[in-house]
């Protein structure tokens, strides 16, 4: 079906022919010279360029009436990657390393626990390129890069390798001696860096204090596709070269002081919001210096951290971004609100000590919201800490999150306003206690999310400090620890009991369509212990679930309406006007709606053909909404049901 039939095998024109005169003992005959010019005496074609002696060929073989017919096929042509020049493999002589002992030494390093991989299937594939290696062909044809230090001898054409450039030949003592033109593989000479780098080879062999203090370092990182070229070499060339370094005591070095480094963590590769490689020809390349003008670099460097799950790459979303320049937003207005208060404060004599503010952070005696966010930034450090230890940076960027806008801005912000009260002379040192703990407490989280967002952090910290902070910069300062703070666990369970009663009271307020504005009494029933966390901490409570007052019930509240969290039961006393045939007109529309919706669904879940070959996401998303539907339908049943005959 395709050509003649006939094989061609030239071992010196072709990397996969020469693979076969190997294993077969072929001769390999070259037939071209430096030039690309045949070098073939007494042949016809001798001294012509490859492409004139391919129309030679050709004309040749029409005239002696071989020539049958010329088709067009498809051909894997290599070529130049900066003039586009078709490349002609041609055999030369190249130097090699033998490699096996190196890779032996390199692969136990890995084995042993002496370097780790993160994430660790990569160690997998380290493993497989290097149990299959073959020997390093460490020559290239440059103009540039370290040359090879070997000497061509003229006269007996001798090769005299030396540490330093020689006089004369070392087999026949003759001065006509040039250089290697070849140049070390640019892999060869980096895979040197990491030793390098600290003054290797030193004069008297031994470690000088830079490779004594930094040989080997902690950490690389670098993407999965150069694991090979350059992960695997540096690896290599340090296992063999600092085996022969001693220690600094003076005692021989172990493979596992020999390693250049002892971490290498895999980052993801950045790909679009469909997760398809960024391409020109696509049209789906985003240009990060846009996004970072649009956003903000802050926001770009959360987004990215936030989605560095190890093993998978970046789909990056400017929906996302959008959303962390949100975040930044928050942090700033957080910002602008403590500052405010902390004005407020030097005019009413309440002095924040910022030399101090680690006494505030463990407040023992304190009302419940400051032991609660205390304790909360501890397991947010802990958690933050561990994560950037095993390199799951999503999750470090998570809890940074969840903490600074969940925690901090949502919740402790608007229950310490309370305490802020500067006009109350009588309430001066809660009020100085407060602020000092609310203070000490944004200032640790800022030192917790600098890494991420150094900008923006870096910019509040000194304003924070008045332009003199105690170091240079966040960067040096000590990154919070869980040991920073006060853990006080039974303050968590009692805060979150009263966080569930509101988040309930708000639902139960919008479910009656209660206005925003109006504080609204409530009835509560609990158990002891309840009522009385309750009862010590009501006055925020009311005001971040709009009540106006509580009645405590001593028994279970039975009428319609009521609610539960699990440790409240409640029910709203709000007796709200209504027109009863407008809201049964609107509920039933509303009904219609919802069971419309549910029987679409439930046609299209019920087709056994769609479903064949719908995607799971697409049938989870449907069930999702199914769900959804239902509940709403339930809810709206209910409410026909209980308006007035």
């Amino acid at each position: 079906e395709f050509g003649t039939g006939a094989v061609k095998v030239t071992p010196a024109h072709d990397p996969n022919d020469f693979a076969i005169g190997q294993r077969h003992s072929l001769e390999a005959i070259n037939i071209m010279d430096d030039t690309a010019h045949i070098a073939l005496p007494g042949s016809p074609y001798d001294g012509l360029s490859r492409a004139a002696a391919r129309e030679k060929i050709l004309a040749d073989l029409e005239a002696l009436g071989l020539f049958v017919a010329a088709k067009d096929h498809t051909n894997s042509i290599g070529r130049c990657d900066r003039c586009k020049t078709i490349v002609e493999p041609r055999l030369s002589k190249q130097w090699f390393i033998k490699i096996q002992p190196l890779a032996d030494k390199a692969i136990a390093a890995v084995e042993t626990g002496a370097i780790r991989f993160t994430p660790e299937q990569y160690a997998k594939t380290y493993f497989e390129w290097m149990r299959n290696i073959h020997d390093w062909c460490i020559s290239r044809q440059l103009w540039w890069g370290h040359r090879i230090p070997a000497w061509h001898c003229a006269d007996c054409s001798g090769i005299t390798v030396a540490r330093e450039t020689p006089a004369k030949c070392s087999q026949c003592g003759s001065e006509k001696i040039t250089q290697e033109t070849d140049v070390l593989d640019t892999w060869f000479s980096s895979g040197l860096l990491p030793f390098t780098v600290f003054g290797w080879p030193t004069a008297d062999g031994k470690a000088n204090a830079d490779m004594a203090a930094f040989y080997p370092t902690s950490l690389l990182v670098t993407g999965f596709d150069i694991l090979f070229f350059w992960v695997a070499r540096m690896i290599m060339l340090g296992c063999h070269f600092m085996l022969d370094v001693p220690m600094p005591d003076g005692s021989k070095r172990e493979l596992k002081d020999a390693v250049p480094f002892r971490d290498v963590y895999i980052h993801a590769l950045v790909r679009d919001a469909d997760r398809q490689k960024m391409s020109k020809t696509k049209g789906n390349v985003i240009d990060p210096i846009e996004i970072v003008k649009q956003y903000g670099t802050d926001a770009v460097r959360f987004t990215l951290a936030s989605m560095a799950s190890p093993g998978t790459d970046i789909a990056f979303s400017e929906a996302r971004t959008e959303g962390y320049r949100a975040f930044a937003n928050k942090i700033w207005n957080a910002a602008r609100f403590i500052f405010m208060n902390m004005e407020r404060a030097r005019e009413a004599g309440i002095t924040v000590d910022l030399g101090k503010l680690s006494a505030a952070l463990h407040p023992e005696h304190a009302p419940l919201e400051a032991r609660w966010i205390t304790a909360r930034l501890a397991e947010a450090a802990t958690q933050v800490n561990k994560s950037l230890d095993e390199y799951r940076y999503d999750e470090a960027a998570n809890f940074i999150y969840q903490f600074f806008w969940g925690d901090l801005c949502d919740w402790y912000l608007e229950v310490v306003k309370l305490r802020l009260n500067f006009d109350d002379a009588a309430q001066k040192a809660e009020t100085e206690a407060a602020l000092t703990t609310l203070v000490a407490v944004f200032e640790s989280a800022l030192r917790l999310l600098s890494p991420i967002m150094p900008f923006i952090t870096e910019e509040i910290w000194y304003a924070l400090y008045e332009g003199k902070p105690p170091v240079k910069s966040i960067a040096l300062t000590r990154y919070p620890q869980a040991a920073d703070f006060s853990a006080d666990a039974e303050s968590v369970t009692e805060m979150s009991k009263l966080q569930e009663l509101i988040v309930g009271i708000r639902a139960a307020r919008k479910a009656r369509n209660i206005p925003d504005k109006e504080s609204v009494l409530f009835e509560i029933y609990a158990a002891k212990p309840e009522i009385q966390l309750l009862e010590s901490n009501q006055s925020f409570v009311k005001r971040l679930a709009r009540v106006s007052d509580f009645n405590f019930s001593n028994e279970r509240i039975t009428t319609t309406g009521v609610h539960s969290t699990g440790h409240y039961d409640f029910t709203d006393l709000y007796d709200k006007k209504i027109d009863v045939p407008v809201e049964r007109e609107r509920l039933t529309k509303e009904l219609a709606k919802f069971e419309k919706g549910l029987a679409a669904a439930e046609k299209q879940l019920g087709n056994e053909a769609f479903l064949a070959k719908a995607p799971d996401a697409v049938v989870a998303g449907l069930k999702k909404q199914q769900s959804e539907t239902q509940l709403m339908y339930d809810k709206t049943r209910a409410a026909l049901e209980a308006l007035p005959k």
